[in-house]
C-alpha cells in the first residue's frame, strides 16, 4: 500500500486512517459523466485515459465527496508505509489516486452496496483484512460515510471493532451538510472528535451507555 506524500507528519499524533464511502454513480451528475455523448474534460479523459477515482467521486458529488476526501488527505496520519485514504467501492478499498477507466468505472458502480450482497461485502471484508494486518492495534479507522444502515458499519465493525470510529458531528447531519462541515475543518484545520463506532446504533442514535470520545 503506497504511503501519500502529502501527509503532514505528526510527531506526537495517534495514527488514524480514513475510509471514505462512494459517491452516487446513479444521479444526475454520475449519468451525466457515464453518457457517451458527454464532452467534458473528466468524461473524454476516462473514455480515453482514464482518471483518478478521487476525481471522479468528486465530480459526481461536488459537495460532500470533495468535503471527505479533502478532509482525509489533510487529517490522515497513518503508519509509515500505510496508504491513510481509502475509498469503499464494490470492488473492495481503492486508494483514491488510483486511475480507473470508464469500463471499470461503470463496473464498480454496478455492484450493489448492500451488507447481505457476497460480491460487495468479500472482496471488502479481504481488504479489510489486509489493512488491519498492516496497521497496528492502536491505529484509529475512522469512517467518513454513513451509519444510517449496515452496509459500511457491519463489515468495518467486523474487522476493526473498537479501533472503528465516527465523526460526532455527522449525527443527525445530511450529506450536503455533512460534507460543508468538513470543508469548513479543512480550512481551519480543525479535527473533528470522533466517537467509537461501536457505541452508535444503526439508526445514528447514541447508545444508552456513555460515548467514548477520541
Amino acid at each position: 500500500m503506497a504511503t501519500n506524500p502529502q501527509i503532514r507528519q505528526r510527531s506526537n499524533a495517534r495514527h488514524c486512517i480514513f475510509l471514505l464511502s462512494p459517491g452516487n454513480a446513479s444521479g444526475v451528475k454520475g449519468q451525466r459523466l457515464l453518457n457517451p455523448d458527454s464532452q467534458s474534460e473528466l468524461a473524454l479523459r476516462l473514455r480515453e485515459s482514464g482518471a483518478p477515482l478521487g476525481e471522479v467521486y468528486e465530480s459526481i458529488s461536488s459537495l460532500y465527496f470533495r468535503g471527505k476526501l479533502q478532509y482525509a488527505e489533510y487529517f490522515q496520519c497513518p503508519p509509515p508505509g500505510v496508504a491513510g485514504v481509502h475509498v469503499i467501492t464494490g470492488a473492495g478499498l481503492m486508494l483514491p489516486e488510483t486511475v480507473v477507466s470508464i469500463d471499470q468505472f461503470r463496473r464498480l458502480s454496478a455492484i450493489a452496496i448492500d451488507a447481505d450482497n457476497p460480491d460487495y461485502r468479500l472482496p471488502l471484508h479481504r481488504d479489510l483484512c489486509r489493512l488491519r494486518e498492516v496497521a497496528n492495534s492502536e491505529t484509529k479507522v475512522i469512517l467518513l460515510g454513513s451509519i444510517a444502515t449496515s452496509k459500511y458499519i457491519t463489515p468495518l465493525l467486523s474487522v476493526f471493532g473498537e479501533q472503528l470510529f465516527f465523526p460526532r458531528d455527522f449525527v443527525g447531519r445530511g450529506d450536503m451538510s455533512r460534507g460543508s462541515l468538513l470543508l469548513k475543518c479543512y480550512s481551519s484545520g480543525s479535527p473533528l472528535t470522533y466517537l467509537s463506532a461501536a457505541d452508535l446504533t444503526l439508526n445514528r442514535k447514541p447508545t444508552k451507555k456513555k460515548l467514548r470520545v477520541a
